[in-house]
């Protein structure tokens, strides 16, 4: 019999993934400070929860996918949060991107109460979570993963044990530092292209199979000719990333210089008011920066 879910966090990346696990046939209740979500997964067959408690009180598996780490703290173990409702034997799956030593707070102070917790930050978009296809990155203990693997698997097309508690949540901060900087070379490249007058549709084409090929050149390199910046993972999110690498960085004394250019760039285009574009809108930056358009004429 499949385990009862309730599900916290209903945001451009949550409702799908709720909805493609009540597709997959598990009960589940939602809560959400919104409450057009709440509503919306209602009618697509949830349960409505009054607050992170009430989740608890009510399933046997508790999903969070939330913007960074106050508010998993709020929602988990602040006043009405989910550790006031909880009962040994539990499971919390933390799927937001926060830092590593907050999902080691929050799962010691579950482990009081008998719950266990994995962080399972994903990496993959709005794109990646409608179609079921993100990549989970897992921190927790084996027995309990394997146990919930299953729940993964239907949100996620790769779903990886990487270590103990906040193990996840380092390789999700790996994987931001390592996709900005990629887009940000992407942006760079076809930059050149443009100002020496080549198609940057063309170089795209014609170094897409080669060792500069990746994901993300082929994600955004066709935002960036199509003039395309609508959110798939927003710029301001991902800054929300990097900071948490950095404060990370920081108590490990780990120097970074790329993502600390990358970081700039991010936060001029938040100055000048794109904070609701995509990620991809690098190419913005670099577009001001040579007085260009990567858009295909």
């Amino acid at each position: 019999m499949k385990k009862k879910i309730g599900f916290i966090g209903l945001g451009i990346m949550g409702k799908p993934m709720a909805k493609n696990l009540i597709d997959a046939g598990y009960d589940l209740i939602a809560y959400d400070l919104n409450e057009d979500a709440v509503n919306e997964m209602v009618d697509y067959g949830a349960e409505k929860a009054s607050s992170p408690k009430n989740i608890a009180e009510n399933s046997e598996v508790i999903i969070t996918m939330l913007p960074n780490s106050p508010h998993v703290k709020a929602v988990v173990l602040g006043e009405n949060g989910v550790i006031e409702g909880v009962k040994k034997g539990q499971v919390l799956i933390d799927m937001s991107s926060i830092a590593p030593l907050v999902s080691q707070e929050v799962a010691a102070e579950l482990e009081k109460k008998g719950v266990e917790m994995l962080d399972a930050p994903v990496s993959g978009g709005q794109e990646g979570a409608e179609a079921g296809t993100v990549a989970f990155m897992v921190g927790g203990k084996e027995e309990v993963f394997e146990a919930n693997k299953a729940i993964l698997e239907v949100m996620g097309g790769s779903v990886t044990l990487v270590g103990s508690i906040g193990a996840g949540e380092t390789t999700k901060l790996a994987n931001q530092v390592i996709v900005g900087i990629n887009i940000a070379a992407v942006a760079e490249a076809l930059s050149l292209g443009k100002k020496a007058g080549v198609d940057p549709e063309n170089i795209f084409n014609a170094i897409r199979g080669g060792l500069a090929g990746s994901q993300c050149l082929n994600d955004k390199a066709p935002r960036m000719i199509a003039g395309n910046y609508d959110p798939g993972f927003k710029m301001k999110l991902h800054v929300k990333d990097l900071t948490n690498a950095f404060e990370t960085s920081r108590e490990l004394h780990s120097y970074m210089p790329l993502t600390a250019q990358v970081m700039e760039m991010m936060q001029k285009l938040l100055n000048d008011g794109h904070t609701e574009v995509d990620h991809g809108g690098l190419g913005l930056f670099y577009e001001q920066l040579n007085n260009i358009s990567l858009k295909k004429d």
